[in-house]
């Protein structure tokens, strides 16, 4: 399946049976059958197995080998690319190879460069190394076909991919790190790594490192248990990542064949590319000469996906505890410097009773607490005005007093209504100038409090917010320093719950657990909800974070979003629409942004993560 720039690949621990390259070639046909993957991938000799030893001298066993990979040339259902292992006899030498075909024509054959030969590897007994084969043969014969052989590159549309065997990816520098820096964007290792104790992280670990090295794609398939056990075990440990990202993983000690299908985004690749001018830098350095191999690959008419749907995409799906705990440390150990800086004991805040002024305050008290400060002198201002319910003005109140800091409440409302008066408004017109100007009033009211107290004004605006300009410009969307600056509301929403969950008593858990209950408004006229008027914040989110992290186009995004959301068409077009025209058009507001850390490893502060002139027009 490929389309829209995704592709599956799908990766393969066959059954297997060591020295029957009929059984082995029957089990890979039967994993073929039916398969909607692009590419599929098996083990390193998986037409032999790999633990054949003193047989590799055979010639019987060269014969059945060829046999079987004829058989399966004959009986191929599948219309994708095969990549499978089998030795080959090349003028006299014997060479461990990965075959590369499709339907039944071999598009070309990698040879394996680096021979392990210690401990339990014995490869140099019986295998010749591809470095010296390859500079004087350029093409074999092989089945009766003339096949491109040695340094290859596969490609077809966006997608260029290489081939490693096994060892080749544990060496300094590997034949995947040269064929990515001349053009290919995926590197599918076929290996037989047999299982010790801890060798699993050391392997993902390496899988890992390769992809980021290499910012592109890294499929690595491993033998199963289907190898011999005389000396050592082999567990069928199959990984992808993209770009230093585990994308998916499977570990299985089975008998039986087993097989791990993963989507891989080739836009994201060629983004990540764009945006990394250090592999920028490496082009043309390390040129190598390569065949270009074309195979084809139909766009399909749609695509189902196995992983690439995760409506939540900013949020931490496992090890979520630590998590937390990093953001957090980001957070508060970023207020604490900025207060260490400016030799200043006292913040005020703004508490509206909602999620991000609670984030906020939280973590300005847990700053506060390392510095070994008193949370007194975290002054949390909370200013009913026209809009505000009674429900988040309890909270307000209840989580300050939970909290232990010094709480005030300062009712605007008289205030707002003559500053109205004065600009000859009507004071109940809920216009933007009736919403702005009680935003406006509780930033002034906080800058001024600031310089009473000698302190600063701590902003709570999120990155969604940021995105999206929901603030009104010099009223909430000011403030002297702002811990949330970048952190998505979704990722808000993780932090809340975790601070509910891990963290405080069960007074502040509850004041915590009702605020996540409350519907997002700012409260600046009555029945006011904020995401009738912007969108789902957890589709605006997934929207930046393809826009933001994967360099999607919008017409990318509809079709993400309609897989995702379940959206027609329209729908999904109204929306990523809906989300670009704020985008674009709120630069200025970013422009002039507060300093804050950044969380993620992605941002939208003018200064560093994302330069943008705020006259553009989309």
């Amino acid at each position: 399946m490929y389309k829209n720039g995704f592709m599956k690949i799908c990766l393969v621990s066959p059954r297997l049976a060591v020295g029957n390259p009929e059984y082995n070639v029957d089990a890979m046909l039967e994993a073929l059958k039916g398969n909607t993957a692009s590419i599929v991938a098996f083990p390193e000799l998986g037409i032999t197995a790999y633990t054949c030893g003193d047989l590799f001298f055979q010639k019987a066993l060269f014969s059945d080998a060829l046999k079987a990979l004829q058989k399966l040339l004959d009986n191929n259902p599948y219309k994708g690319v095969v990549v499978c292992g089998i030795p080959l006899e090349i003028e006299e030498m014997v060479l461990n190879t990965a075959v590369v075909l499709q339907g039944k024509k071999i598009l070309g054959v990698v040879p394996k460069f680096y021979l392990p030969n210690t401990k339990e590897f014995y490869d140099r007994r019986w295998f010749k190394s591809g470095f010296d084969v390859v500079k004087h043969v350029k093409k074999i014969e092989l089945l009766g076909q003339k096949v491109a052989f040695g340094n290859l590159i596969f490609t077809a549309d966006k997608v260029k991919f290489g081939i490693e065997i096994c060892e080749d990816m544990w060496a300094t520098i590997t034949p995947g790190n040269f064929m990515s820096v001349n053009g290919a964007n995926l590197i599918i290792n076929i290996s037989a790594s047999n299982e010790t104790l801890g060798k699993d992280i050391i392997r993902r670990s390496s899988v890992l490192e390769h992809s980021r090295k290499n910012c592109g794609l890294y499929a690595y398939v491993c033998a199963g248990l289907g190898e011999s056990t005389s000396e050592t075990v082999y567990g069928g440990h199959n990984i992808v990542a993209s770009n230093g990202v585990l994308l998916a993983e499977q570990n299985k000690f089975s008998l039986e064949t087993e097989m791990l299908c993963v989507d891989l985004d080739f836009d994201k690749i060629a983004y990540d590319r764009r945006s990394n001018a250090s592999f920028r830098d490496s082009i043309y350095k390390y040129p190598q000469e390569y065949q270009l191999i074309k195979f084809n690959l139909p766009e399909a008419s749609d695509y189902d996906f196995d992983q690439l749907t995760d409506p939540t995409p900013f949020v931490p799906k496992k090890d979520d505890i630590v998590a937390f705990e990093k953001i957090a440390s980001i957070q508060e150990y970023a207020l604490v410097k900025r207060l260490k800086h400016m030799e200043i004991h006292h913040v005020l805040i703004g508490i509206s009773g909602g999620l991000d002024s609670s984030l906020a305050l939280v973590s300005a008290c847990r700053a506060f607490d390392r510095l070994g400060l008193d949370r007194k002198g975290i002054i949390a201002v909370t200013m009913p005005a026209m809009g505000t319910s009674s429900r988040t003005e309890k909270n307000a109140l209840r989580l300050m007093k939970g909290l232990g800091v010094t709480a005030k409440q300062i009712d605007i409302k008289e205030h707002v209504g003559d500053h109205l008066a004065l600009l000859g408004h009507d004071q109940t017109t809920e216009d933007i100038t009736y919403e702005n100007a009680q935003a406006r009033s509780r930033t002034m009211i906080l800058m001024n409090m600031a310089n009473q107290y000698n302190g600063i004004v701590l902003g709570t605006g999120d990155l969604s917010e940021i995105a999206l300009g929901w603030s009104t410009y010099n009223g909430d969307q000011m403030s002297m320093y702002n811990v949330n600056a970048g952190i998505p509301k979704t990722l808000v929403r993780f932090m809340i719950e975790s601070y509910a969950r891990h963290v405080f008593n069960e007074d502040v858990e509850q004041s915590l657990k009702d605020i996540l209950a409350t519907p997002i408004s700012p409260e600046l006229k009555k029945e006011q909800s904020t995401e009738a008027v912007i969108g789902k914040y957890e589709v605006n989110d997934f929207v930046l974070y393809r826009f933001l992290v994967c360099g999607d186009e919008p017409k990318r995004i509809v079709f993400l979003l309609s897989k995702t959301f379940q959206m027609s068409e329209a729908e999904a077009t109204a929306t990523t629409d809906h989300f670009f025209k704020r985008f674009f058009s709120q630069q200025f507001k970013r422009q002039a942004s507060p300093d804050g850390p950044k969380v993620l490893d992605y941002g939208l502060s003018p200064r560093s993560d994302f330069r943008m002139p705020s006259d553009v027009k989309r």
